[in-house]
């Protein structure tokens, strides 16, 4: 019973995946970013890889404590352990949805700061400085996603996953394809192997590259005076894009383990 609920979940969880799958593939670069991309000097995409680079590099080595002072971890983890028991105890479509909604109800406040900050800073013309804040808030998210589904954010392990379903977020086309596997694979690991330092560090420059890629026209557009309100206002559109992704994954994740669990159990 217990079992069939998850898997009912976890079938969903497939349906919305082959449909991320189909829109990523099928995304094309408009004719007007591409022409504006071409003209966007050298440095600039330089300039924001080392930005995005500085950003993740300096909160998972040093920024942890920062963030978690702008939410209450224990309580998120006493709360995790309630709604898990609950699972354990009924494992019912309604507990299954009770811990989705709750890990998805975080977002609406970090959406909200995600506007307002893109919008103020597009009117002034500020893009680049941007994106230590916007990295902030989205990695606030991100840790608080894991916490709802009892995962610890600070091991070397959740380190990686969470910069590689950053990444996997904000590709498209085959390469979507490609790294979605390798978050899948992460997954269903049994084991898995705490990476070295240097493997972060690739990860951050590989994650980096993908979001400077990827927001290249955006946060150019955001260092122009006045103009920059629309670059600005992109902000909450690629948060909502990439936690709807984290949010998948983390679901899927916590899920699948407890599948493990159940067979274990009966063998």
């Amino acid at each position: 019973m217990k079992s069939r609920a998850i898997e009912r979940e976890l079938l969903k969880i497939k349906k919305r995946e082959n449909q991320i799958l189909k829109k990523a593939t099928n995304k094309d670069n408009p004719l007007w970013k591409t022409k504006l991309e071409e003209k966007i000097p050298d440095k600039v995409i330089i300039g924001l890889e080392k930005m995005f680079c500085k950003a993740f590099s300096l909160i998972f080595e040093n920024g942890n404590m920062l963030i978690e002072k702008t939410y209450d971890k224990e309580s998120f983890e006493k709360d995790f352990k309630i709604k898990d028991y609950a699972i354990d105890l009924k494992g019912g479509k309604r507990e299954i949805k009770n811990m989705k909604r709750d890990a998805a109800m975080g977002n609406t406040l970090n959406m909200a700061f995600s506007t307002a900050e893109g919008i103020i800073l597009g009117a002034l013309g500020i893009g680049l400085p941007d994106i230590v804040i916007w990295v902030v808030v989205l990695l606030r998210g991100v840790y608080e996603t894991a916490l709802k589904y009892g995962f610890d954010y600070a091991s070397p392990v959740e380190k990686m996953f969470i910069l590689m379903m950053l990444e996997t977020s904000m590709s498209t086309g085959i390469n979507w394809s490609e790294l979605n596997t390798k978050v899948n694979d992460f997954i269903e690991q049994e084991t898995i192997v705490n990476p070295t330092e240097e493997e972060i560090r690739r990860q951050i420059q590989s994650t980096s590259n993908t979001f400077a890629t990827d927001m290249l026209v955006m946060k150019f557009i955001q260092g122009l005076p006045v103009i920059g309100i629309v670059g600005g206002a992109m902000n909450p559109v690629y948060y909502g894009r990439i936690m709807s992704y984290v949010q998948l994954k983390y679901r899927k994740r916590y899920l699948e383990g407890k599948v493990k669990n159940y067979d274990r159990k009966l063998f």
